[in-house]
């Protein structure tokens, strides 16, 4: 009776053991199974911050190249109102002078209708007139000025003096009408040969003159402005004038 009991209780340990392994075994696999998740999931998550550095220079990117097609898209908005408003002034200075053409050529032809036989004389002197200018003109075509001069004073300061391509800037002007004031002021200059409007904006318009010969500018603009003007800068190809606020 004593040996049954010991061998039942060595059966009891034996299975309680073998009971104790097993659950031993199967924690190791579990712990085996929980380590390759856990390294699968280091890995994707290494592989998505990777993607999200790569996303995140594509993305600085793409928005320092918006910015700049932002910035290139104002300054072709700035030349386009520009050319329009130079297309304006050129239509309106086009629109008066055929204005006034058309008003001239209307009164003469009224004058020829009232007295043809004075008229027909007075456009003879007026042509005898103009072919004794011609005439009088000097042998190299410069254009003479009202005060019979091309600009080119003898007794010039030699800085005072500008000759080829100079830049003006002038403003700030209160509308389109000053400018356009201006620039005929500075084409009726004898030694002016080309002149445009190279930009207007905020009020301050920059003028690109081309002088055919030594003109004493600062002077010949001083007569002809439609307005007052206080110079702010003189350089060889450059000048700077700032409106009067006197005015």
């Amino acid at each position: 009776m004593a040996l049954s009991a010991s061998d039942d209780a060595l059966r009891e340990r034996d299975a309680w053991i073998g009971a104790q392994a097993e659950e031993l075994r199967a924690a190791g696999e579990r712990i085996d199974s929980l380590e390759r998740v856990a390294t699968r999931l280091s890995e994707r998550v290494v592989e998505r911050e990777r993607e999200l550095r790569e996303l995140r220079s594509e993305l600085a990117l793409v928005q320092g190249e918006s910015d700049q097609a932002v910035q290139a898209l104002g300054a072709v908005a700035d030349e386009l109102a520009a050319v329009r408003g130079q297309a304006r002034g050129q239509a309106t200075r086009i629109r008066l002078r055929a204005l006034r053409d058309a008003a001239e050529v209307s009164d003469r032809i009224a004058e020829l209708a009232r007295r043809p036989a004075e008229a027909r004389e007075r456009l003879l002197e007026a042509l005898a007139d103009a072919i004794a200018r011609l005439g009088s003109q000097p042998e190299d075509g410069v254009e003479v000025t009202a005060n019979g001069s091309n600009g080119h004073h003898p007794d010039a300061e030699a800085e005072d003096i500008f000759r080829g391509l100079v830049e003006v800037e002038v403003g700030p002007l209160s509308d389109f009408a000053q400018l356009v004031g201006f620039e005929d002021a500075a084409s009726g200059i004898g030694a002016t040969s080309e002149i445009s409007v190279k930009r207007f904006a905020k009020g301050r318009a920059t003028i690109e003159m081309k002088l055919s010969e030594p003109v004493e500018l600062l002077r010949e603009l001083e007569e002809r402005a439609p307005f007052e003007f206080k110079v702010r800068d003189t350089r060889e190809d450059r000048v700077v004038l700032d409106l009067d606020d006197t005015e």
